[in-house]
C-alpha cells in the first residue's frame, strides 16, 4: 500500500541534522542497523486512521457503545502491531560494502550497496534514498543482495556519498520507519572531458604521413609484453624459447606513441588543461594509441589499455585545484 503524501520526508530530513541522530559521524563498513538507530513516524494514511479511531473512542464512550469501543481497541491493536513490524523490518539489516565504478564529473555515479538480512523473517518493501534518487528492493531471510543507487556528481576528485536513508512503510502503510547510513568511503570521480573533440597532439601533418607509409613495415625488434598490447603482436615462438611474453615492435608503432604534456598547454587555464588532457586520454584509447601523460611531479606511461587509462584519469582527477 502506498501512503498519501505526508510530512515524514521533510521531518526526517530535519531530524537528520540534529546532533543526537545516529550515526553522528561516518562509519567503517560493515554497518549493522540496530533498534537504537531506527526512527518511526506516521504517514498521512496513519494520521487519518488515528483521527478516525479517536473519533470512534470518543463516540463509543459518549454513547456507552461497547461494540464501537471493542472495534476501536481492536483496530488500535492492529495499528500498534504494524508499527512494531515496521521497526523490525529494518532492525538487523547489515550494509556489508559500498563501491562504484568511476565516472566523469557530471555523470551519475551508480552506487552498489551490498546488504545482508539477519534473522528469520522476510523484509519486503525496503527503500533507499539519496537526494532525489531512490531504489526499492526486498530481502529474504539470510539473503545477500546488491542494490544500485544513482548518485549525482558535480566535480572531479574524491566523492563521499553522505547520508543515505533506508526506510519502509510495510506492512500496512500506517508509518514510515527509517534509519540513516553514512559509510566512511571515498569514491573517485574522473574530470569532465572537454566538450568539443580536439585533435591529438600529433594527429596530423608529416608525422601522420610517416605512420601511414610505415604501416606495412617488418618488425623492428622484440620487446617485453606490456598490459594492453594486442594479442596478434605476441611472438609466440620466441616467447616459448625465452619463457616470457615477447611482442613484435614495429617501427610504425614506435612513432604512434603520444606525449600528452601538461606544460605544452600553456595557453589554457588550470581546469581547462585538465579537461583537455582528459579528452586526449579518451581519444587516444579510442584510437588504440600508446601514450604517456606528463603532469607536474609525475609521468605516467607510455602504455594503453584500461589500467593505463584509469591511472591517467585518476592522476588528472586528483590534481590540486587552482
Amino acid at each position: 500500500m502506498t501512503p498519501a503524501p505526508d510530512l515524514v520526508e521533510r521531518l526526517s530530513e530535519r531530524l537528520s541534522s540534529l546532533p543526537l541522530v545516529r550515526p553522528r559521524r561516518p562509519e567503517v563498513l560493515p554497518v549493522r542497523v540496530d533498534r537504537r538507530r531506527v526512527y518511526i513516524l506516521p504517514t498521512g494514511f496513519g494520521l487519518f486512521l488515528g483521527l478516525m479511531l479517536l473519533a470512534m473512542l470518543v463516540g463509543g464512550l459518549n454513547y456507552n457503545n461497547n461494540p464501537a469501543l471493542l472495534l476501536a481497541f481492536l483496530l488500535l491493536a492492529v495499528a500498534h502491531n504494524s508499527l512494531v513490524q515496521s521497526h523490525l523490518l529494518l532492525s538487523g539489516l547489515r550494509l556489508r560494502a559500498l563501491h562504484a565504478e568511476p565516472v566523469h564529473a557530471g555523470q551519475p555515479l551508480r552506487l552498489r550497496l551490498a546488504f545482508e538480512a539477519q534473522g528469520k523473517h522476510d523484509r519486503p518493501g525496503l527503500e533507499l534514498r539519496l537526494g532525489d534518487a531512490h531504489a526499492r528492493f526486498d530481502l529474504a531471510p539470510g539473503e545477500r543482495r546488491e542494490v544500485g543507487l544513482p548518485c549525482p556528481t558535480r566535480q572531479r576528485g574524491w566523492l563521499r556519498p553522505g547520508r543515505i536513508r533506508l526506510s519502509t512503510i510495510r506492512p500496512l502503510g500506517l508509518a514510515r520507519a527509517w534509519c540513516w547510513l553514512q559509510p566512511d568511503v571515498r569514491l573517485l570521480v574522473y574530470p569532465a572531458p572537454e566538450a568539443e573533440p580536439v585533435p591529438l597532439p600529433d594527429s596530423g601533418g608529416e608525422g601522420a604521413a610517416r605512420r601511414s607509409r610505415s604501416s606495412g613495415e617488418q618488425p623492428d625488434h622484440l620487446r617485453e609484453y606490456r598490459p594492453g598490447d594486442p594479442m596478434r603482436q605476441i611472438a609466440w615462438k620466441s616467447s616459448a624459447r625465452n619463457q616470457r611474453l615477447l611482442v613484435r615492435e614495429y617501427e610504425a608503432s614506435a612513432q604512434r606513441e603520444l606525449d600528452l604534456d601538461w606544460y605544452a598547454l600553456t595557453g589554457l587555464a588550470h581546469e581547462a588543461r585538465i579537461r583537455r588532457l582528459t579528452r586526449w586520454v579518451i581519444e587516444a584509447e579510442r584510437e588504440g594509441r600508446r601514450y604517456r601523460l606528463s603532469l607536474p611531479g609525475q609521468r605516467i606511461g607510455p602504455g594503453r589499455g584500461p589500467e593505463h587509462r584509469h591511472a591517467c584519469l585518476r592522476a588528472l582527477a586528483l590534481m590540486p585545484h587552482a
